[in-house]
């Protein structure tokens, strides 16, 4: 029997929701950070990306540079910088003005 067998390149996994989920939704698994591309109906099996470049929500009043750490605060639905309490989703690939209400980042956990 092997060590590991191919399934497949991994930009997304199959997810269940116990709740309606919305096309651009963050979903939270333990420290798996996703994005629904398409809605996915209560019980339903669908897809979440967990690679790609996506535009999160973000707080005013904040700017970001090209390869900050970006991480998920799933309480306010926007990114931060800090580490403790939330979920690393990757790196700032757009420059984000503080004027802004969204950045670019490339999802790498």
């Amino acid at each position: 029997m092997p060590q590991a067998t191919f399934v497949h390149e991994g930009a997304s996994v199959d997810y269940t929701p116990g709740a309606d989920v919305a096309s651009g939704d963050v979903v939270v698994q333990g420290e798996l950070v996703a994005v629904a591309k398409l809605d996915i109906k209560t019980g339903k099996l669908g897809a979440l990306a967990v690679g790609g470049v996506f535009d999160f929500a973000k707080n005013t009043g904040v700017a970001y540079t090209v390869g900050q750490l970006l991480y998920w605060d799933d309480a306010a639905n926007v990114v931060t910088t800090t580490a403790t309490g939330n979920k690393l989703i990757g790196k700032v690939v757009r420059a984000a003005a503080s004027a802004d209400t969204t950045v670019r980042v490339r999802l790498s956990q």
